[in-house]
C-alpha cells in the first residue's frame, strides 16, 4: 500500500511508541524466563526490541534484516542479512520483535525460517495478524502508519478534510 492510496493516517509519536513497546513487554513478561534471546527484525524492530530487552532483562539480541518497505510503498520482502543458524536453529525459545505486521510478507519469511519462535509486534493489521503470537494495537489495513523516525513535527489537516479529498 502506498501513502497515496492510504486514506487513513496513524501518526505515532516517540512517547506513544515507547508506551506501546512497553505494553508489549508487559504482555511478554510472564514468559520472560523462557527466552534465550531476542531477534530484532531490522530496521523497524530495532527500537521495540531494545525497549523489550531492557524491560525483560534479556541481554542477547540477534538481528534478521528483511526489507519490504521504502518510505512510500510496500514491495516484495527479501532477506538482506540472515541470523546465526547454529545459535538460533528453528527459533525455539527465541522472541522475534518487529514494529508492525502488515501484509504478512515479512512474517511469512520469519515463520518459514524460525517456525518455533514467538513472534511479537507492536502493531498488527488484519492481513498479517494471524501470523503473530502477541501484539499490542490492531490497525485497519487501509491505514498508513507513520513511525516517529518517518515523520517530522508539522501542522496537519483535520481528518474530515483529508477524507473529503479522497
Amino acid at each position: 500500500m502506498s501513502t497515496a492510496s492510504a486514506p487513513k493516517r496513524f501518526i505515532v509519536s516517540w512517547d506513544q511508541f515507547h508506551r506501546d513497546s512497553k505494553a508489549l513487554a508487559w504482555r511478554l513478561v510472564e514468559k520472560a524466563s523462557e527466552w534465550k534471546g531476542i531477534i530484532a527484525i531490522t530496521r523497524g524492530g530495532l527500537i521495540p526490541a531494545g525497549i523489550i530487552a531492557r524491560e525483560l532483562e534479556i541481554k542477547l539480541i540477534e538481528t534478521l534484516c528483511i526489507s519490504s518497505y521504502d518510505d512510500q510503498t510496500q514491495r516484495t520482502a527479501k532477506v538482506l542479512k540472515g541470523i546465526d543458524e547454529k545459535r538460533v536453529e528453528d527459533g525455539a525459545g527465541w522472541l522475534v520483535i518487529d514494529d508492525l505486521v502488515d501484509s504478512g510478507n515479512t512474517a511469512k519469511i520469519i515463520r518459514t525460517t524460525l517456525p518455533k519462535a514467538h513472534m511479537a509486534t507492536v502493531y498488527a493489521k488484519p492481513a498479517g495478524e494471524p501470523l503473530v503470537d502477541t501484539y499490542v494495537t490492531w490497525v485497519s489495513q487501509d491505514t498508513w502508519i507513520y513511525f516517529p523516525w518517518d515523520a517530522e513535527f508539522q501542522p496537519m489537516d483535520p481528518i474530515a478534510s483529508v477524507r473529503k479529498q479522497v
